[in-house]
């Protein structure tokens, strides 16, 4: 005794309109005169409308069933259809390729977009200004490094990193001390337009400063 499971029948294209449908299109294609084959056709139009009415919402309803008649059949049908026959490649397109970034990042902890901020800083004419910048980049490099390395990181490290992107262009003297920067989400309420604020990791005591002269 065989059983006729699912599995072993040919694959549905369109599984909304069930498999009697399929087989009438398939019937459609092995009549041998055009006049049957368009009669045939119409009546299989009708039906595929009366099992999915929702369809009847959609613009160029017919249009519609038309095209899902010739993908139901393969685009094997040879009818005289009142719409132009869909292409296949139109139907099942292909994905256009991603364009990934090619740019190769030397220290990947940090990201491209220090270096973007290096070469950004290395064209700055005012020297203050030149200097304030390098100071903000190691700050955020030293953020940076401590987000994928939780141990502790030397300023010196996070210098002579800094200068080796920069090519010696951007520096910072061994007495400097870089400040470790988190950003975190403000309390509800206190949201500012930029979003999220770097916070700085101090031991409070401007804060606590602060309180007091409110105080007095």
């Amino acid at each position: 005794m065989e059983f006729d499971y699912n599995s072993t029948r040919p694959k549905l294209i369109l599984a909304e309109y069930g498999r009697n449908v399929q087989n009438m299109v398939d019937y459609i294609c092995s009549l041998p005169t055009k006049e049957e084959r368009n009669r045939h056709a119409q009546v299989v139009i009708d039906m595929m409308g009366f099992l999915n009415p929702h369809l009847r919402d959609v613009a160029d309803f017919k249009h519609k069933l038309w095209d899902h008649l010739h993908i139901i059949s393969d685009f094997k049908i040879d009818v005289d259809s009142p719409y132009p026959v869909p292409e296949r490649d139109a139907i099942h397109p292909k994905p256009e390729l991603l364009d990934y970034p090619q740019h190769r990042i030397r220290y990947k902890h940090y990201g491209y977009t220090i270096e973007r901020m290096i070469e950004r800083a290395k064209k700055i004419a005012d020297p203050e200004k030149k200097k304030s910048m390098t100071l903000a980049i190691a700050n955020f490099m030293k953020m940076a490094y401590l987000t994928w390395n939780k141990d502790s990181v030397e300023d010196d490290t996070i210098i002579a990193d800094l200068r080796e992107l920069s090519n010696g262009e951007l520096q910072l003297g061994p007495d400097v001390s870089l400040t470790k920067l988190d950003f975190k989400t403000p309390p509800p309420g206190s949201r500012t337009k930029g979003g999220n604020v770097p916070q700085q990791n101090g031991n409070g005591k401007g804060k606590k400063q602060q309180k007091k002269k409110k105080k007095h």
